[in-house]
């Protein structure tokens, strides 16, 4: 069991460097609660020097001597268990439309996974539609670029008196075309691998 304390911004900075995360920093206010279900801790407790300051138990006598750790006596140490976050719900689909818990949309989400035929063909049609209005604009842009490109052979523009400004935007939009080609190659895939 590992208790950590010091500064916050400082702690977070020290850990940031040091590799610790945010989460096992902690500040003076809360110097011993940590992870556990409010049970005392068993056996004995050593401060070690830090920054930032360590609180264990996981030590032997003969590690805590060599690391400068000093035994913590008086009252018990309390350990706190940290809030759990909570899990988000799922709603159904179309609930919002008065649909009771017996229809098949309230239905999918208990019967393992599985989706309604006409539910699931009503989504493969919308994402269609969007995958083919994307899949239009990309072949647009595509053209539009290719067209400026012209080729490789495009005529200079007033700004570009240095030729290498030029060679530059030629580049550019060289690029620009090999990744506009491979994102309309990559929406016609997924286009291809709905069912029809």
């Amino acid at each position: 069991m590992l208790i950590r304390s010091a500064s916050p911004m400082t702690s977070i900075r020290k850990s940031a460097r040091a590799g610790l995360p945010k989460w096992a920093v902690w500040s003076a206010g809360a110097l011993i609660s940590v992870l556990a279900s409010g049970a005392q801790a068993q056996g004995t407790v050593y401060r070690c020097p830090g920054p930032p300051v360590l609180y264990t138990d996981a030590l032997s006598a003969k590690e805590a001597s060599e690391k400068g750790c000093r035994t913590i006596e008086g009252s018990p140490i309390t350990v706190v268990q940290s809030p759990k976050p909570k899990a988000g719900t799922v709603g159904t689909a179309g609930g919002s439309h008065g649909e009771a818990s017996g229809t098949p949309a309230a239905r999918s989400s208990s019967d393992g996974g599985r989706v309604d035929p006409n539910q699931q063909r009503s989504r493969d049609n919308e994402r269609r539609r969007v995958l083919e209005t994307e899949l239009r604009e990309a072949e647009e842009r595509l053209a539009t670029t290719q067209r400026e490109y012209a080729g490789g052979n495009a005529e200079r523009r007033a700004d570009e008196r240095n030729y290498q400004r030029y060679l530059d935007r030629m580049a550019e939009l060289k690029a620009s075309i090999a990744r506009q080609e491979s994102d309309v190659a990559a929406l016609k895939r997924e286009i291809s691998k709905l069912p029809s």
